[in-house]
Parts: C-alpha cells; structure tokens; sequence
C-alpha cells in the first residue's frame, strides 16, 4: 500500500457551521477531519456556543453579521476553495447568506464542489427554530448544492411530505433521493437509511449515472452528536481526493460507524460530549488516503 500524494495539489476547502468550544460537533469535528484527508480548511463560524445543543441552556453568540463581510474579505485576499460545504445554519438570513457566499467563490475560472447538509432535524422532528418559511429557505439553498447529505427527517421535510419512519425499501429511498436531486442536487446522500433493525447506514443517488447504492453497518444503540458533521466532512473530504460517490459514501459510513463503535467502547450510554473520532483519524487516514501498489 502506499499513501496518495496529497500535496501534488492542493486540495482547499471552507466550511461554513457554528463553533462548539464543548461537545464535539460541526467546526470542532469537521476542521480535523477535513485536515487529516489533506484538505487546506477554512472555518466560517455561523455562531460560537458554549457547548452544543444537547446540553441545557448554552452561551450562544450569533455570528451572522460577519459571515458575508468574513467570505468578502476572503475574497479580496484571493482565497479559491475545491469544496465548500455548510451545516447548520440558524435562521432564513443565514441561509440566505449562504447562498451569496456559494455565488461569492464561483466565477468563470473557479466552481467548488458545494456540499449542503440541511441540518433541520431527527427522529421525525423539526428543531424548533424550523417552521415552513426557514425550510422554504432551506429548499432555495439545496438548489446551488452540487452534494446534499439530508437525513430521512430533513428529506422528507424538503419534499413536504410527511415523515415516514423506516425501515425503507430501496424502491422508496430511490424515490426520495430523484425527487431531492430534481432541486439540481448531483449527488443526493441520505444518512441514517436502513432497511432492517439490525443495520443503519446511508444510500446514495448520482444523477449524472443515474446510480443508486446502499451502504450499511451494524446498528449501534445510543445517541451520538456530531456523527452528520463527521459524514459531511468525510464525504467532501474523500470526492476532493478524487473517489466516485459510492467510494465516498462508503469511506463516510466506515468511518462514522468506528467512531461510535469505539465511542460505544469507551463510554457506554454516556454520549453526550461526541464521539471518540481522534482515536479513528489513522483508520481513516489509511481507508481514504492510500491505495494499491501498481
């Protein structure tokens, strides 16, 4: 085996999310994640808490009066990104915002691969900030993404449609992710698919191929925070190295589930403060960034 040489070209990327200084999710999960796949990462911050939102009543900082002014000056200094990826986003103006940064970085001599993870909810429920103005908002931001990376809670939310909970048959995860990928998504992931009780994973849709799989691993009981950031950044992080969707999804779906694995290992029911994904950067490291001797 041998490693990719990730410096012959530079691979840069932004991500655009809010920053948790405790409990480890979106900027703290996905900036080391990116790093570790070879990606040059730039951190927009759409707000700092003092922790995430699983614990109770955090310090929160709304930061989206300096997103565009921070991408403007980025602009000027002459950043370029191959992929730019965005989590969750707190209200319609930060999703419109968005919207112009995406515009901001893509001229006649640069397209980054956009990457949007509509973060709205789980479980068949909206977070509480999300009522059909925000999700209409939402909808307009899928638009300009070349990856969506929605869960079935968030898919169906897009759709309009109600929540259907699994298990899914492949028919009906097909179906959803041609009608998300009608918005002018190329490449529509839903996370958290399975089609039995003892397996969980992600099923994947390229429309250009027009090619469906289905990529699951063991179900693991718990809760774990930041596992759709970890996937996100993994999924732009291993197409930036040049994998096909499906090599991608899958690299995401392995190393999501050694994280909670592991996570599982050490903590037991005790969750709360993210998952153990340092321990698993060599595994992958080695899944994404190496490949057979000719």
């Amino acid at each position: 085996m041998q490693f990719l040489n990730t410096e012959e070209k530079p691979r840069r990327a932004a991500v655009i999310n809010d920053l948790s200084g405790a409990g480890k999710c979106s900027l703290t999960v996905m900036l080391p994640v990116l790093s570790a796949l070879g990606c040059e990462t730039s951190v927009l911050p759409t707000a700092v808490l003092s922790t995430h939102g699983g614990f109770k009543d955090p310090v929160y900082r709304d930061l989206t009066d300096d997103m565009l002014k921070t991408a403007q000056h980025w602009k000027r200094e002459g950043a370029e990104f191959e992929g730019i990826c965005s989590g969750y986003l707190s209200s319609r103006e930060q999703i419109d915002t968005v919207r112009e940064i995406f515009d901001l970085f893509t001229d006649e001599h640069s397209r980054p691969l956009r990457l949007v993870d509509p973060v709205m909810g789980d479980n068949g429920t909206l977070y509480g900030i999300f009522n059909k103005e925000t999700a209409q908002s939402m909808t307009r931001l899928c638009e300009k993404a070349d990856i969506l990376t929605p869960n079935m809670t968030e898919a169906y939310c897009l759709l309009h449609e109600p929540f259907k909970d699994g298990p899914y048959d492949e028919k009906e995860l097909k179906r959803v992710m041609k009608a998300l990928s009608d918005f002018g998504p190329k490449i529509v992931i839903l996370t958290g698919a399975y089609t039995d009780g003892k397996t969980i994973g992600a099923a994947c849709y390229d429309r250009e191929k027009d090619e469906t799989a289905l990529v699951l691993s063991d179900r693991v009981p718990g809760k774990y925070h930041g596992t759709g950031d970890i996937f996100a950044a993994v999924m732009l992080g291993a197409m930036l190295n040049g994998k096909t969707v499906k090599e991608a999804c899958a690299a995401a779906v392995r190393y999501t589930a050694k994280c909670i694995e592991e996570t599982r290992k050490a903590c037991g029911d005790n969750t709360i403060w993210g998952v153990k994904f340092e321990k698993c950067l060599p595994f992958l490291m080695h899944d994404v960034l190496t490949e057979n001797d000719k």
